[in-house]
């Protein structure tokens, strides 16, 4: 005997056109119905208890009926429980139905008129501005993004008390970054790639598509850090040190990206490549890093030529810096070769003047050592910073031109000896030697004429 009553399944019957059914098939048909009830109730249940309920709710019959792959409930859930009423049409069951609830008119006549909606129209805001939302009604409030940082599950409350400020703990959640699996790849093959000297149209490549993608600016923050962790601890390899260079030069050239924000992070390991102190290992040749701090000033005064009017404090920390590699005689010519060459790139002929030739006089002891030496490798630097030295001078040479100094006449000063010792007296035994020598009357000029105002 079948609990679900097998007339049930005779109204289903006649509902939809059959008119007689045998006795048999009715008590089979409900004893199936039963059987099939049972089953989704025993679903159920089972996510009742998964959810630690004990209360068997319509989103389990839901969830067991997708579960057993059967056609779904439609309609929505309430949280009301529904009121049915009774209505008795003739002598047969009494039908129910659902009972609407009951308007106050008055209320209705009474309540304000809402507001009169909005024509549709088209309109434009910035979703993201250099990655980052601005504050406006279309974007998402800062309280909304905290509350989506916020773990979930036990230690969820306490996360939301520290961000509201109820918790004595300072509690910061990390800052989630975002990154579509195409960037992630294109970062994976590019910074590989670059470190990569086997294959250099490989490198060719990555260092091309660097200079031309629009659409890499997420990766910028990457691509820095990249680079800080490549000079930090590679500090041997003119490769990796060369190459690094030569990213930062990529971004630098690429017009897509703004780079101002990232300009304080990248000018610590330029400045490293710079005056840095031993940038080789005994194996490299000697020119190979005078070659990487020649590149690194002239990005390093790339970058101050750019940069420089938007931040009042970026060419005098620079200067300060290069200002200090090259006044400690503790440091190797190599030090000294790339502090010269900044200053030169940074302050031009007016730092000249006021911050590399008052020191020179004094830098003419450790000239004179370096040059003297036996070991070749060591004098050869010695002759590096002398170049330097020299191609700082020509600074002031160019600005005398510009400000009508005679290039040939010597303006008063002295001939011979004299004018010789002159130039000892003003640039030291080695530095005067050589302008002396160089016959260059406007650089002897400008070097002597110390009231220039450039």
């Amino acid at each position: 005997m079948s609990v679900w009553n097998p007339e049930n399944v005779t109204d289903v019957a006649e509902s939809i056109g059959i008119a007689s059914l045998n006795r048999e098939v009715v008590e089979h048909l409900a004893r199936d119905v039963e059987f099939r009830l049972s089953e989704v109730l025993n679903e159920a249940l089972k996510f009742m208890r998964h959810a630690k309920r004990t209360t068997l709710t319509t989103q389990d019959i839901s969830q067991a009926l997708r579960l057993l792959d059967v056609e779904p409930l439609y309609g929505y859930e309430s949280t009301r429980p529904l009121r049915f009423g009774e209505a008795s049409i003739g002598p047969g069951q009494p039908l129910f139905y659902v009972e609407d609830e009951e308007a106050d008119l008055e209320k209705l006549i009474n309540a304000p008129l809402p507001k009169v909606p909005r024509e549709i129209s088209f309109t434009g805001h910035w979703l993201a501005v250099e990655g980052v939302q601005p504050s406006i009604p279309q974007n998402p409030t800062p309280a909304q993004g905290q509350a989506e940082m916020a773990a979930r599950g036990p230690s969820g409350n306490s996360t939301l008390a520290a961000l509201s400020g109820n918790d004595n703990q300072n509690v910061r959640p990390p800052i989630k970054h975002v990154l579509s699996k195409e960037l992630q790849l294109y970062f994976d093959r590019v910074a590989p790639a670059i470190m990569d000297p086997s294959n250099e149209d490989y490198r060719n490549a990555a260092f091309a598509s660097l200079k031309t993608d629009t659409g890499i600016h997420q990766l910028v923050p990457y691509f820095v850090q990249f680079v800080a962790d490549k000079v930090t601890h590679n500090l041997k390899s003119i490769f990796i040190l060369t190459s690094s260079m030569q990213l930062v030069a990529a971004l630098l050239d690429n017009q897509s990206l703004y780079m101002a924000p990232y300009v304080p992070s990248i000018v610590p390991s330029v400045l490293t490549c710079l005056i840095g102190k031993h940038l080789s290992s005994s194996a490299d040749k000697l020119s190979t890093h005078f070659a990487l701090r020649d590149f690194s000033a002239s990005l390093l005064s790339s970058i101050a030529r750019r940069y420089g009017p938007s931040s009042s404090t970026l060419k005098p920390r620079i200067a300060r810096s290069c200002l200090s590699a090259f006044l400690d005689k503790s440091k190797p010519f190599g030090t000294h070769y790339g502090a010269l060459l900044g200053l030169t790139f940074i302050a031009g002929g007016t730092g000249v003047r006021s911050l590399i030739l008052p020191n020179l006089t004094a830098y003419d002891t450790v000239l004179k050592t370096g040059l003297e030496d036996e070991n070749a490798g060591k004098k050869d630097q010695a002759e590096h910073v002398v170049q330097a030295i020299f191609r700082a001078l020509s600074t002031l040479e160019e600005d005398a031109v510009l400000v009508g100094m005679s290039s040939t006449s010597q303006n008063g000063h002295p001939e011979g000896e004299a004018l010789k010792e002159r130039l000892v007296e003003s640039l030291g035994e080695v530095m005067g030697q050589r302008v002396y020598e160089s016959g260059r009357q406007g650089l002897i000029n400008a070097v002597l004429e110390r009231d220039l105002t450039v």
